[in-house]
């Protein structure tokens, strides 16, 4: 299951989606999030699956690499379907059992919202496997650069992201040696109800938090010690330019929405 997490991780790869500047991916990543979230109608749905299915063809990343990370959130999947299966009210009742009922509005909910938080994991785990940390600081910071003007932090904002994201992986693999090592001492992490999987994780927290900080205090020694200072005045070997390609993806990001918009107006079934 630690192994299964994708987030943060980098996926090289010889594509166009790869060579995209990265402030045109967190543009239409955006885009995609607010038309995600904003969708009402299988049109609209049809739509964001066709642009999706597109970007991670263009991708060349594996779908099995990028579905693999579903399986990290299949907990919250099946909490949320179950929320909103049984506590939305409806008009027409398909099942009940005492106070338990499924509404056609209910079913309608759950099947969305689970869809709705697949398909934003897939495709926000495909910015991040086609950008490098580095790329998306770079863009961060270059995207954000006007609100300095009002004295807002972008570049330890953007510093701080990167630093998260190169993180993760580091922080799933360092948990997956004390996993294996716990249980080389007797161990059980596999079997059990949920509570009793979720005491024995608490274990793992202390010197997975103690592993943490130290690497913390080392990378900050290290900033230290190399005279690292932030903001105006620092140069980067490879300045972001956009070229053909950018402005041809911010086109059809925007297009996208557009579409996805006439489609929740015109046909907004289910609701």
């Amino acid at each position: 299951m630690i192994r299964d997490i994708t987030i943060g991780q980098y996926y090289p790869a010889d594509s166009i989606v790869h060579k995209l500047d990265p402030r045109v991916k967190l543009f239409t990543t955006l885009i995609y999030i607010i038309a995600l979230f904003s969708f009402k109608g299988i049109l609209s749905f049809a739509i964001i699956g066709v642009f999706l299915f597109a970007a991670v063809k263009l991708s060349k990343v594996p779908f099995k690499f990028i579905v693999k990370g579903l399986k990290a959130i299949v907990m919250i999947l099946l909490i949320t379907a179950v929320f909103n299966l049984f506590l939305t009210p409806g008009d027409v009742i398909l099942w009940q059992f005492k106070s338990l009922k499924i509404t056609d509005v209910g079913l309608t909910n759950a099947v969305v919202m689970m869809s709705r938080l697949i398909l934003l994991i897939i495709g926000t785990s495909l910015m991040t496997l086609t950008t490098t940390p580095n790329q998306l600081t770079d863009g961060l910071e270059t995207a954000l650069k006007p609100l300095n003007k009002i004295h807002v932090p972008v570049h330890a904002i953007a510093m701080m992201m990167s630093i998260a994201l190169r993180f993760i992986p580091i922080l799933i693999e360092e948990t997956d040696k004390i996993m294996k090592a716990q249980m080389a001492r007797g161990a059980d992490f596999e079997h059990g109800n949920l509570i009793q999987r979720a005491k024995n994780m608490v274990p793992l927290l202390v010197p997975l938090f103690v592993s943490a900080f130290r690497r913390a205090d080392d990378l900050a020694m290290a900033m230290e010690a190399r005279c690292y200072n932030g903001g105006d005045g620092r140069t980067k070997m490879k300045p972001l330019r956009y070229g053909k390609a950018d402005y041809i993806t911010y086109g059809a990001a925007i297009v996208f929405l557009v579409l996805v918009v006439v489609a929740r107006i015109n046909f907004p079934w289910p609701q």
